[in-house]
């Protein structure tokens, strides 16, 4: 082990979590309203897109605009994350319901 590793190693406790710089200068911004997932045993894919019909319609009209492409292993973080998101939104404003409203 080269000497500047080393002395990165033994400066970093065991199980420290490192600090994460994020870098948004390429970043861009997309709007979704619906997330569609499909996946192999390699990869976990991510469709991102609008809902382009109304409520009443009988087929809806979704256009596509962003994929993601992540491991198994990413996609369970990512859940994790969000399921916190989620519970910490729900304990502030309230808990949010999945179903379409009926009328």
């Amino acid at each position: 082990m080269p000497e500047d590793t080393a002395a990165k190693a033994a400066a970093t406790p065991t199980g420290a979590q490192p600090k994460v710089k994020w870098d948004d200068t390429g970043m861009k911004t997309s709007y979704a309203n619906v997330c569609n997932v499909a996946s192999t045993r390699e990869e976990v894919s991510l469709l991102f897109g609008t809902n382009q019909t109304g409520l009443t319609d009988q087929s809806l009209s979704v256009r596509l605009s962003d994929r993601i492409i992540m491991s198994p292993f990413a996609a369970k973080r990512l859940a994790q994350l969000i399921n916190g998101v989620v519970q910490e939104y729900e304990k502030r404003f309230g808990e949010l319901t999945t179903q379409a409203p009926k009328g």
